[in-house]
This record gives structure tokens, sequence and C-alpha cells, in this order.
């Protein structure tokens, strides 16, 4: 079996350690406890831009978001990504280039329909960094259907790997396959068993060079219970492995989901609703908000570690 080894993300730590082992995983940002709900994560290759979903407490809004690093390197406070508009959007993905950012919404196709659709994939996309983004394009046929698809993310190929809510598919939500050939996408293929199963995979993050998946799966037996993510790894012949839990401290009895791997750092970014939090006494208001705010608190939130897959 492959080895992963996490390692703790602290300044001059250089040991590895176990993946029993605690507090290797941290927030991303603390600066967005701002808001109530935050989830799905991409970074560009150079790690100077960062995108993300906010939603209000129950989700009837969500709006992408994005941040920049400045010369200190330190980030920028969050602006709304330019097409927000009184639609869903969430699950942003910047391609490997830096130059197409794809993403779920239920806008409607023609911008002279004004009712929700199903969710579909779009994108917008630049000439540069730093250029204007072009208006939102719908990826179309034969990836999006009367289906639901979500969670869009691309290889360096530009093959493309999503979740979709499909009757055809083994369970209620199913990881999908799509080539990029002649300037288009194939017909939507169904992982096989070791990835899907009858009950609910969704949320894929596809490696640059397409050898390894990570997903979550919903109430897996044998897991920790709610989301947990897991990996699977293209063989020499071509097929997925079997799924293998990553195992604590990244899984919780909590939910955990929307993965995003950087390659080049081998950091693992996530999003979990992991809860630690604990009454003690406090100094005054201003202290029991800053606690409550910024702890691991149930909320959704960002989260890292350093991951090394082999």
């Amino acid at each position: 079996m492959h080895r992963i080894y996490l390692i703790l993300l602290l300044v001059g730590m250089a040991h590895q350690i176990s993946a029993q082992e605690e507090n290797e995983v941290v927030q991303f940002n603390k600066d967005l406890n701002q808001f109530m709900s935050v989830r799905d994560f991409s970074i560009s290759s150079d790690g100077a831009e960062a995108f993300f979903t906010i939603q209000s407490p129950f989700q009837e809004i969500s709006q992408i978001a994005f941040i920049t690093k400045d010369v200190d390197n330190k980030w920028s406070a969050p602006q709304l990504m330019p097409f927000s508009d009184s639609y869903l959007y969430l699950e942003p993905f910047l391609s490997p280039d830096g130059n197409r950012l794809f993403f779920v919404s239920d806008r409607p196709v023609s911008d002279t329909v004004h009712e929700k659709k199903d969710f579909d994939i779009w994108y917008v996309e630049r000439s540069l960094k730093g250029k204007t983004w072009s208006v939102p394009v719908n990826l179309g046929t034969p990836v999006n259907s009367s289906n639901d698809e979500f969670y869009p993310s691309v290889s360096e190929s530009n093959n493309l790997y999503f979740t979709m809510d499909s009757p055809d598919g083994m369970g209620k939500d199913d990881i999908y396959f799509s080539r990029w050939e002649n300037g288009a996408y194939s017909v939507p293929e169904l992982l096989g068993e070791n990835v899907n199963s009858a009950g609910y995979e969704f949320n894929a993050f596809i490696s640059r060079k397409e050898n390894f998946l990570l997903f979550t799966k919903y109430n897996e037996t044998g897991g920790f219970g709610s989301g947990d993510l897991y990996i699977s790894k293209r063989e020499a012949d071509g097929v997925w492995a079997k799924a293998t839990n990553l195992g604590e401290p990244i899984n919780t009895k909590y939910m955990e989901y929307c993965p995003f791997y950087d390659e080049d750092s081998q950091i693992l970014y996530f999003t979990s609703k992991r809860n630690d939090i604990t009454s003690r006494d406090f100094l005054d208001l201003s202290d029991f908000q800053v606690y409550v705010s910024e702890s691991n608190n149930g909320l959704s939130k960002i989260y890292m570690t350093k991951l090394v897959i082999d």
C-alpha cells in the first residue's frame, strides 16, 4: 500500500509525525472568520491568489470570493468575483494555467431568462493574471445536463472530474470523468466501484497528472462519521485503486469535504465542520466573541495541513 505521511505544519519543524498525533491541522486564514460559512478552496500555482465560497448560515446566499497576496506576502481583504448577482455560486476551481476559473451555479443559461435552473458547471476566463475576467460561460453539453453537476476539477490535460446526481449512477452522488478531446469535452463516464458506491461520493480533486484523486465519501462503513476524505490512486494499467481513508487528524466525526491539494507545497486544503470548542471563563464580551468566532466551532471553515502523497 502506498504510504501517506502527515507533517506538522509549524515553522521549524522538519520531522515526520504519524497520522494519530494532534494539532497538525490548522485554519487556513483566520481573517475568514468574519464569514459565517466558508467552503471550497482553490489556490493558484504561484500561491498568490485564492478563491473560495462564502455563504449565509443556511445557504440561501452563496457567492465566490477571492484574496490575493501583496509584496509583503500578506493576504488582501476578500472581494466578491465580478459576476456576483442574486443566483447561487460555489465551488471555484482555478485551471493549472491560472486563466480559467470553473465554478457551479444555478443561474439561467440565457440572460433573457430569469428563472433559476439546475446546477451546472460554468467558467470565466482571462488572457493573463491580473486581466479582466470574462462573463460567465456555461460549459454546455455533454457535461451539463438536466441533472445537477457539481465540483469541477481539471488536470493539466484539461480532463474534467466532477460530481453528478444522476439516476444512472451507482448512488445518490457519484464522480464522473470527461475527456478533453479536439477542443471539446467527451460524454461523461462514471468512475468505477473502487471510487463510487451505492452511497455518496462527491467533491473530487484530480491531480495534475491524474495519478490520484481526493474526494469525500459520506457515512462510509468504517469511516469516522459524516463525511471523510479518501484517496484513490491510478494504477499502471489505468484502473483506479480501491479508495482509502486519509485517517486522523484530517478526518473527524464531523464533516470533511471539498479537498484541494497544492502539489508544489504538498499542502492539503479542505473544508471541515470540526468542533473542539469548550466552555471557559471569559474576560469580557469581546473575549467571548473572539473565542467563539475563531475556534473550530462546528461552522464550515477552510483548513490546511502538510500531506505527502507518495
